[in-house]
């Protein structure tokens, strides 16, 4: 923020004076990330001023730092031809990116204007399944035959580096581009130069599937602390990379979507202020509506048992008390379990396992809270009898809420589905449903006697 405020001036003054050059050195003098920054703060119009200044190569650094629905906003802004040019020299995964959110026919248009090589490319990135490795990987890697020695591989890296997203791991690969092994340059640079390749490469690669979702590739990556994992088919030629900072983005927008999903809200493609507000009203407004429905079935259940609810009228009180335990108790499991499958920290087999750790926890904070309840009761109701009701009622509310916070996300990674759906207001709901009805049941038994 602070250099925006101080060079936004400076650039203005450049813009406003027409001197092109003067622009030009202006995004050569600054980091790619710096001059993105400082662009934030201009109309669309003037940032691809400012970027038509530049060589296509430096355009295409400092366009790369923009937010997504910052670059949508400014291609719409940029000349076709310009915008193709742009286009290939961009990061193939970045442009993939940006690709993907714009009108299909404008992408048609567009690509008969690329070489055919990037043309190619763009095509096969694009037919890959949203959220795999195949539509984050990138096509920029370094690659050598196992015959070549590490003179002449360091030779062909020299050629290769300038188009290479990374050049510190090189995959090894046959006539088919099959994979046959991995080596970094590290090694490369310390073997003598008549060594051949082979004789040093790694052979047991870890690789990942093109197909394989996105979120697995990203953990993996991060198991293993690569700078970069291969991608390869059913046939096991390698198609791609996927480096470590697009892992990183993985990483971070899954974490977005689980945070979305937990506070009942359907995850956001762009930034808050960036979303208008129909669709911040849509993606709210249908978890609203859901969890509006489940209040209900509570008011129904509290309807159901009118007839006792004279007698039972020192209840009401505690309500809040008793179903906030269970809901916060419910929500806080289904909080550790969703973060522990989205890290893989749970397997399927340990199912088991959590259900137990559960039970013992169930018990463990029911009763703490159910004797804290008991007491607090007693400040408020003319007998033990109907402390022990709230206390109790704690303790099995509290028990519920946790082992059903822990088993409905289980229960739905086993079906397949995103456990993070499992949000904690839907899950405080339920609870809410059933507390209402554990909670009566027990006062008719110990006060009104059954």
């Amino acid at each position: 923020m602070y250099n925006r405020l101080l060079l936004l001036p400076d650039l203005r003054e450049l813009l406003d004076a027409d001197d092109a050059s003067g622009v030009a050195g202006f995004c050569e003098a600054l980091h790619p990330a710096a001059v993105a920054e400082v662009l934030e703060g201009l109309e669309a119009n003037e940032s691809w001023r400012v970027l038509s200044s530049c060589t296509p190569e430096r355009q295409a650094e400092i366009f790369s730092f923009f937010d997504l629905p910052d670059q949508l906003e400014l291609v719409e802004t940029v000349p076709r031809e310009s915008f193709s040019r742009l286009i290939e020299e961009m990061a193939p995964d970045d442009r993939v990116d940006l690709l993907e959110r714009l009108d299909p026919e404008r992408v048609e248009n567009l690509l008969p204007m690329m070489a055919s090589a990037e043309r190619r490319d763009i095509q096969k990135l694009l037919s890959f399944p949203d959220d795999s490795a195949g539509s984050i990987m990138t096509t920029e890697y370094a690659s050598l035959p196992a015959e070549a020695t590490a003179a002449e591989a360091i030779e062909r890296l020299r050629q290769q580096a300038p188009d290479r997203e990374t050049i510190y791991y090189v995959y090894v690969i046959d006539e088919g581009r099959r994979l046959r092994g991995f080596v970094s340059l590290r090694e490369l640079i310390l073997a003598r130069p008549e060594t051949r390749v082979e004789s040093i490469m790694e052979r047991d690669v870890i690789s990942v599937r093109v197909d394989d979702d996105q979120e697995e590739v990203a953990q993996r990556l991060a198991r293993f602390d690569f700078l970069a994992i291969p991608v390869v088919d059913a046939h096991n030629q390698l198609v791609g990379i996927v480096t470590h900072d697009d892992a990183m983005d993985v990483a971070q927008e899954e974490a977005d979507e689980d945070a979305y999903r937990s506070g009942a809200v359907v995850p956001l493609q762009d930034d808050y202020l960036s979303t208008s507000l129909v669709t911040l009203a849509w993606k709210r407004g249908g978890w609203l509506v859901v969890l509006l429905f489940a209040s209900v079935l509570t008011a129904m259940a509290l309807q159901s048992l009118s007839d006792d609810l004279e007698s039972l009228a020192w209840m009401v009180l505690f309500i809040p008390l008793v179903l906030a335990s269970g809901g916060n108790a419910g929500s806080q499991s289904a909080t550790l379990i969703v973060r522990a499958l989205a890290i893989s920290q749970i397997e399927r087999r340990e199912t088991i396992q959590v259900l137990l750790r559960e039970l013992v926890l169930a018990g463990l904070l029911g009763g703490g809270l159910a004797i804290l309840s008991f007491a607090v009761a007693m400040g408020f109701v003319d007998s033990m009898a109907k402390a022990a009701v709230v206390g109790i009622t704690v303790f099995l509310v509290v028990a519920m809420g946790t082992v059903t916070g822990a088993m409905l996300p289980l229960g739905f990674k086993r079906m397949g589905l995103d456990p993070a759906l499992m949000s904690n207001p839907l899950i405080a709901a339920v609870v809410d449903v059933v507390g209402v009805i554990i909670y009566y049941n027990v006062a008719k038994i110990m006060v009104v006697g059954g």
